[in-house]
């Protein structure tokens, strides 16, 4: 019952945000600027989020093969492309981590280790994303001359910045009660494994470089989401906008961010003195393309020899 009420709340938001969002947007005049360019764009969308899926796997990799749950490359990449599939069809933007998470473990790394795995990776891929926000501030500052909006981005990327950091030196105390009560024993061992990711000479460097890469690639997403609606906004107010956005989309109070995504973005694109109705515009066919990398997942999770073995049942049914 509990999981039904999470899931009928979450459906209410993201439809509640929607309704809102698209008032602001005429789909007849969105769809009379779709070209033939506009198709060519699209497709590069599609190519380029599943080179960042690509990258996501190389991060993934180097970090569960710290945890103790090596995966080889054709593997991962399909339980990452999986994992794209149960994010548009689960009730959070994470829910293929979910599915990831319970596919790895049931390929015979284990419970914790696969668990370690995914956790530290998201955890690793947040604290990427707050640095990318920070490093930036001084030109999203110059964008963004409305207070409330100044406000809220400084807000939201500081809680980001000092929870991943708080993360990281949570793994550095050597308490030894930390190791041993029930409710830190695995949050802190899940620091512990970052923190020796992260400050390793060899994965890194590796490491950072793909989890800043990941965060690149959206922007470049959204740039050719951009292009396809010839919308009048420029690579710069992307970079900047983007972000922050995609990092408030990743609190799981939605249907794959649906809803949280199209109403921040139109509140970031006013905040910066664009047309609110062109950020939602982005965001909705932002979406779209996500989507449609999560049909190609739906056909991989079909055919896949998981499925095949186990079946889908107990994926929904886990608690």
């Amino acid at each position: 019952m509990r999981r039904i009420l999470l899931s009928t709340a979450k459906i209410v938001i993201s439809a509640a945000l929607l309704y809102l969002a698209l008032r602001k947007v005429n789909p007849s005049e969105l769809v009379s600027r779709f070209t033939v360019t506009s198709l060519f764009w699209i497709a590069m969308a599609i190519a380029v989020t599943f080179l960042q899926i690509f990258v996501g796997v190389l991060r993934w990799r180097e970090i569960s093969a710290e945890c103790g749950a090596p995966l080889e490359l054709p593997r991962a990449m399909r339980y990452n492309v999986i994992g794209t599939f149960f994010n548009q069809t689960l009730p959070s933007a994470i829910g293929g981590d979910a599915v990831r998470l319970w596919l790895v473990a049931r390929a015979g790394a284990g419970w914790r280790a696969a668990t370690y795995s995914i956790f530290v990776d998201r955890a690793i891929g947040l604290i990427a994303l707050a640095i990318v926000i920070v490093a930036s501030l001084p030109w999203s500052y110059r964008l963004i001359t409305d207070p409330q909006g100044r406000s809220a981005l400084l807000f939201v990327d500081l809680a980001a910045l000092a929870g991943g950091l708080g993360f990281l030196v949570f793994g550095a105390l050597t308490w030894g009660w930390l190791k041993r009560w029930w409710a830190t024993h695995h949050i802190h061992a899940c620091a512990v494994i970052a923190n020796r990711v992260l400050f390793s000479p060899t994965r890194g460097p590796i490491v950072a470089t793909l989890s800043l890469l990941v965060h690149v690639l959206t922007v470049v997403i959204a740039w050719c989401i951009v292009q396809a609606i010839a919308a009048p906004v420029g690579f710069g107010d992307i970079f900047l906008l983007v972000p922050p956005v995609m990092l408030i989309t990743l609190m799981p109070i939605s249907i794959a961010g649906w809803g949280v995504r199209e109403a921040t973005m139109g509140l970031a694109f006013g905040f910066a003195g664009l047309a609110a109705n062109e950020g939602v515009n982005i965001s909705l066919l932002y979406g779209a393309v996500s989507f449609m990398v999560g049909a190609f997942g739906g056909l991989v999770w079909i055919f896949s020899a998981e499925k095949a073995a186990q079946g889908s049942a107990p994926i929904g049914n886990r608690e």
